[in-house]
């Protein structure tokens, strides 16, 4: 009985300092581009890569970004985007998926649809000029490959631009591992109408994320000009920055093995002590 409740004290410290381990988090909010440029580069020199972008959004092999631009008119409002264009067409290693019905980039000007989802009043562009949202639904979840290919991989690091964050509580990133655990989560900072939030968060203990789950406000945009209801913050994203995707390793076979002997040695001891 001792060994058990040894055991099973362990484990619990374990999980424990799993859930509290840190992340560094990058927040802030401002009227326009240049209030929360600051925050995205302290988060890009976290990350590392540098500045300049080279094919398919990669940073020096170390970071990726999306920033929507490149996006064809062909794949825009009021087209859906597909979910793996950023793994397929364009292959940066993230797939999405949302329990709405697809995803939208607004349109460029010149284009039929007009642009920002039909609400300039109420939406800017961080990087001009386009930007991404996730239809009938608030939430969208982003999954990660090596680029390029359907082999599942984890980044230590996400970080988004938010679009008229306006309501407290009602934007945030949750980061998953791979057994789909709550790793971390963090609020948007609140602004004013159609100001724009940075918000990200970097792994310093050897985190790794399987998934990072985006919920961009209380309402939901229907298609261009129409939201799920007249009264609730209605919010979209820009940019996302993340740290290279990178393959899924296994445990060590060496670790597997102590697991299971030391599960073979408890379970023992149990039984001669009921004996």
């Amino acid at each position: 009985m001792m060994i058990r409740k040894s055991l099973l004290t362990t484990v619990l410290l374990f999980s424990v300092n799993v859930a509290q381990a840190g992340f560094m988090v990058f927040d802030s909010v401002g009227a326009d581009a240049a209030a929360i440029t600051p925050t995205r580069d302290a988060f890009r020199t976290a990350v590392g890569g540098g500045i300049t972008a080279g094919a398919d959004g990669s940073f020096g092999g170390l970071r990726r970004e999306i920033n929507w631009d490149g996006v064809p008119d062909i794949r825009a409002d009021p087209n859906l985007l597909p979910a793996d264009f950023f793994n397929v067409n364009s292959p940066r290693g993230a797939v999405f998926s949302t329990p709405g019905t697809g995803f939208m980039v607004s349109a460029n000007s010149g284009q039929a649809s007009p642009t920002l989802f039909g609400y300039p009043n109420d939406f800017q562009a961080f990087s001009a000029q386009r930007l991404f949202t996730a239809l009938n639904s608030s939430i969208t979840d982003v999954h990660f490959f090596v680029p390029g290919t359907t082999i599942a991989a984890t980044t230590s690091a996400f970080g988004v631009v938010l679009v008229d964050v306006e309501t407290a509580l009602a934007s945030k990133i949750e980061f998953f591992d791979r057994n789909n655990a709550l790793i971390f989560s963090q609020n948007a900072l609140v602004g004013s109408n159609q100001g724009l939030s940075f918000l990200g968060g970097v792994a310093n203990a050897g985190e790794r994320i399987s998934r990072v789950r985006i919920t961009s406000g209380i309402n939901t945009i229907v298609s261009n000009g129409v939201l799920g209801n007249p009264n609730d913050d209605v919010v979209v994203m820009d940019d996302f920055l993340y740290a290279e995707p990178a393959q899924v390793s296994e445990p060590p076979t060496f670790a597997l093995l102590a697991l299971g002997l030391l599960a073979v040695c408890v379970r023992r001891r149990s039984r001669k002590a009921v004996a």
